[in-house]
């Protein structure tokens, strides 16, 4: 028992410790022997951690706990001001994969100012999302068309595209926005869609031309 209380105290001191290489291990070693008393530690980690890797980590070291002690706290997470934390929880949710989280996945989250927690929350819900539900799911994601740089915009493709045929009529409806990013953005996802190989570069830049040459059409 002395050991064991020895090795979670080197494992807290290591998470804090300002080498990422010793925090990556300690969250490893967090995970490989699950203890309760991490929960909290790694959470609290998790909201400022600058090294992605060591993230990653995190939130591994944290499925490897019963969801049952780990799920509520990450809801709580999900409602903090620092966007890193809600951030990384709706990750960690998303990896759980614990519907019961799926209340917590609001339209503020999936709208968020911030473009990581917003992303966060795209890959979450279409993980979370119980049955039936796919549809309305889709016409909030919908409003996010058109949004941000290439990144988020795939991400936002990709989410969509997981719902499956569901999000046709969303997306045909968004082809005729008055946003010309809005009605490249559609399109291009559709496009992926039918053709998941197209690349999503390709896709965008063909989903331009359509649009520009229907405003073209459109002015004659």
């Amino acid at each position: 028992m002395q050991k064991q209380d020895t090795d979670t105290i080197r494992a807290f001191q290591g998470l804090e410790d300002s080498r990422s290489s010793v925090r990556l291990r300690a969250a490893l070693a967090a995970g490989t022997t699950p203890d309760p008393r991490f929960i909290d530690r790694l959470i609290e980690r998790c909201a400022i951690e600058p090294d992605f890797y060591v993230r990653d980590m995190l939130t591994w070291a944290l499925t490897r706990h019963p969801a049952s002690m780990t799920v509520p706290e990450l809801l709580n997470e999900v409602r903090s001001e620092r966007a890193q934390a809600r951030s990384q929880a709706l990750h960690t949710l998303s990896k759980i994969g614990d519907r019961q989280a799926w209340p917590a996945i609001t339209r503020a989250l999936l709208s968020d100012a911030d473009d990581e927690v917003a992303r966060s929350a795209w890959r979450a819900a279409v993980v979370l999302v119980p049955e039936g539900e796919e549809p309305e799911l889709a016409a909030v994601l919908s409003t996010q068309l058109g949004r941000g740089e290439r990144e988020t915009q795939l991400s936002l493709s990709r989410a969509l595209i997981a719902l499956g045929e569901v999000i046709v009529p969303t997306l045909r409806a968004a082809m005729t926005d008055l946003d010309p990013r809005v009605r490249a953005h559609a399109i291009a996802t559709e496009r992926l869609l039918r053709d998941p190989d197209a690349g999503f570069e390709f896709a965008i830049e063909e989903a331009k031309r359509v649009v520009a040459l229907g405003s073209t059409s459109k002015e004659g």
